[in-house]
């Protein structure tokens, strides 16, 4: 049980001054299902230099997610859930809310969790190793992903960035991300004075992205797959594999998300702050090679704007 895995860990972690502390935003919804194997793995990352603190926040949901994550908050004294009552209707907005709400300032860095996901022991400690011999301000990695009938996939998003690549798409999923607290508090500052037009952004993880890399805050996407990505029905996005998948994906282009997501994100993260892009389309032309990291992606965008699909 999850209640016991803690306890003992802090009866042990208590005695002990650490190096780093680490804020986990967890953002939850009807995840009874699989939320207690996610904590179980976040406690039990085994660098001895890291502290962990787990803040939940829950959007209504009717499976027990909610009575569930307070029973483990009153069990032990890492895991916080937030204040429950509101609709976010998807995880962006909630994950939004973890960073206006959640107090930064006794922290290192700070790291984002999916509900139905699995860390191995070492996820933190080898992001935070980066950080210790580079000045990047944000960490995020290729994943496993995995199905229920023992299927795994490795996710690769560590190609080589490119100059626009963060218009396009983000560096990973966002449940790989590390950031600096520093940094994390500038993105807090900038949602809250922005907050009306960042809370319709679906892509909170392409946000964040954007968001750095449009104001030369260094980005590490690293090659080591250090988490196993779940994948369901349930999935938001999912990872892009499969008929279904694809088919899902080019629905959301031919019918504009795509186009008006890169919009609202050149459009937010340009906000006080001179950037040279825009979706004129004989620029993206000019600059294709610019827009994506994979070279195959590069290509399917090209031929997209040719096409005038994007």
């Amino acid at each position: 049980m999850i209640a016991t895995i803690m306890k003992k860990n802090m009866t042990a972690n208590h005695k002990k001054k650490y190096k780093f502390n680490i804020a986990v935003l967890l953002a939850a919804y009807n995840g009874i299902e699989w939320i207690e194997e996610q904590i179980n793995s976040i406690s039990a990352q085994k660098d001895i230099n890291i502290n962990i603190h787990i803040f939940i926040s829950v959007d209504i949901s009717k499976d027990g997610t909610l009575e569930l994550c307070k029973k483990f908050e009153e069990e032990n004294n890492f895991l916080t859930v937030l204040s429950y009552g509101d609709y976010f209707g998807g995880a962006a907005k909630n994950f939004y809310r973890l960073i206006r709400d959640v107090d930064f300032r006794d922290f290192d860095y700070v790291s984002f969790s999916d509900q139905d996901d699995i860390w191995l022991p070492n996820k933190l400690s080898q992001g935070i190793s980066i950080f210790q011999n580079n000045d990047f301000e944000a960490y995020s990695s290729d994943v496993v992903a995995f199905w229920k009938d023992g299927r795994k996939k490795l996710v690769k998003k560590s190609y080589s960035q490119k100059k626009f690549d963060y218009y396009f798409e983000s560096p990973g999923p966002g449940c790989t991300y590390i950031l600096r607290k520093n940094a994390t508090e500038l993105l807090k500052i900038f949602i809250i004075k922005n907050w009306n037009q960042v809370k319709y952004i679906e892509s909170h993880d392409w946000f964040i992205y954007a968001f750095f890399r449009s104001r030369n805050m260094p980005w590490f996407i690293d090659n080591k797959a250090l988490m196993l990505y779940r994948q369901h029905n349930s999935n938001q996005i999912g990872s892009n594999f499969g008929f279904l998948a694809y088919s899902k994906r080019f629905k959301m282009i031919k019918n504009g998300w795509y186009r008006s997501e890169v919009s609202k994100i050149l459009n937010v993260v340009s906000l006080k702050n001179n950037i040279s892009f825009n979706l004129d389309r004989w620029f993206l032309i000019r600059n294709f090679n610019q827009l994506r990291r994979q070279r195959k992606g590069v290509f399917i965008l090209l031929l997209m704007i040719i096409l005038r699909v994007f």
